[in-house]
């Protein structure tokens, strides 16, 4: 449960570090997002908000729409994006309050959802990664065939499953745990390390991560050195002398 942003993927770059590395980042603009709807546990059952990012023109907006935003006071957006929120979070938002990017910092680890591209109709072989046939050697239009997909009499069907062709891409798919490089306060902007799925101008939804972070290897002790004394040993300690025999 944590608040996030909605934005628009801008495109891709690259930063230097301060020893000169590069670093590929994705701008993401998250400006202008606004609270449209503020959920309790006494009218919703619980707590959340809802966010509004970017605008629309009111004759694209139905009634509905066009109420829902007039009661928090605020422009038509395009977007709209849920997040549950403790009651903490949800304390400190009012309605039709705008919501910016100080609520990351740099070097926090993020999770960016998306829509990828749309690859359209695709076969096995682009779409599952299947291994081609041979090309030439009597093998006659069949190089990029899946091959056979049936069974025998028993069970006579195409279980479901069954990696075949059809449409790529165009589907929801998040990056967890990439990581904050550099915030633009003045234009509202995230640099976020490597590449976000979708096109670019696509809408994107950064939040905290929900990975939880991995264990640190603790550092095993030094090895003692040469130059460390030897330990004394310590004097047996004397028998006492068994009693003659009588």
């Amino acid at each position: 449960m944590s608040l996030g942003l909605v934005g628009r993927k801008v495109g891709m770059t690259r930063v230097f570090t301060d020893e000169g590395d590069t670093v590929p980042v994705t701008v993401v603009d998250v400006s202008n997002n606004r609270v449209t709807q503020i959920k309790t546990p006494e009218t919703d059952g619980y707590t959340a908000v809802q966010v509004a990012y970017g605008e629309r023109r009111p004759r694209r907006v139905n009634k509905a729409a066009a109420g829902h935003f007039a009661k928090a006071g605020v422009v038509a957006g395009h977007t709209l994006k849920e997040f549950r929120v403790n009651a903490d979070q949800l304390a400190s938002l009012k309605l039709g309050g705008a919501v910016g990017v100080d609520i990351f910092e740099v070097g926090q680890l993020v999770d960016v959802s998306g829509t990828s591209h749309g690859k359209g109709f695709a076969g096995v072989i682009k779409r599952h990664h299947f291994s081609s046939n041979r090309a030439s050697h009597g093998n006659s239009v069949s190089h990029n065939k899946p091959g056979s997909i049936g069974q025998n009499q028993d069970p006579g069907r195409v279980f479901p499953g069954k990696r075949m062709a059809g449409h790529m891409g165009a589907a929801r798919r998040t990056v967890q745990n990439v990581e904050i490089i550099r915030i633009d306060a003045e234009r509202q902007l995230l640099l976020i390390r490597g590449a976000l799925p979708g096109s670019r101008g696509g809408g994107v939804t950064v939040k905290p991560t929900t990975r939880a972070a991995r264990a640190v290897a603790v550092p095993k002790p030094a090895a003692k050195s040469a130059t460390a004394k030897p330990a004394t040993a310590k004097p047996a300690e004397a028998k006492p002398a068994a009693k003659a025999a009588k």
